[in-house]
């Protein structure tokens, strides 16, 4: 790319709790144009092994897709909050499980076309079981997979929220052999 494109204008259009969505004028190579952009404060994943060979994953409504997914562990980060503090309190919040360590996995552009975030995937080692504390409204239920059932899930359709994907296919390439 001889020069990156200049955003000349933004029209905030909506500004909710988690998103801003910006109208953006932009101009590249002499001309013109307007992008639907959604800007996000970031968030976090969480892959967690509580018994061996057992992922943990949640059961969790999204209202988006009007349907119940299977994913890990996720949230978004709060205002200066560090990923790292948000993984260790999302995971507790949603799953009742709390870390003894994270571990840096990888990051990741859901959807970079006209989303902003920016998500961490953490590994959770020395893991200690709790109870939940859902944030009103949510709907989720926690469950042990089978990594092997985690993975054929992806292949076959049952797992398709990126996160989920990402994180478990890099585990099994990138770090199964050392777990």
């Amino acid at each position: 790319m001889a020069e990156p494109p200049e955003v000349v204008k933004r029209e905030c259009v909506f500004r909710g709790k988690k998103v801003v969505l910006e109208v953006q004028t932009v101009r590249a190579a002499g001309r013109t144009s307007r992008r639907e952009v959604v800007l996000h404060p970031g968030a976090v994943a969480i892959l967690a092994f509580p018994e061996p060979d057992k992922v943990l994953m949640e059961r969790i409504w999204r209202y988006a897709l009007e349907r119940e997914m299977l994913e890990i562990p996720a949230g978004t980060l709060e205002p200066g909050e560090a990923p790292e503090a948000c993984a260790a309190r999302e995971l507790e919040e949603e799953t009742g499980y709390r870390a003894g360590r994270l571990e840096r996995l990888l990051a990741i552009h859901p959807s970079p076309g006209i989303l902003s975030e920016r998500l961490e995937v953490f590994l959770a080692h020395d893991l200690k079981a709790g109870k939940p504390r859902p944030e009103a409204g949510e709907q989720i239920e926690a469950v042990l997979v089978p990594i092997d059932e985690a993975l054929a899930m992806i292949q076959d359709g049952r797992v398709t929220d990126s996160k989920t994907v990402a994180a478990l296919l890099f585990w099994e390439r990138f770090m199964s052999e050392s777990a």
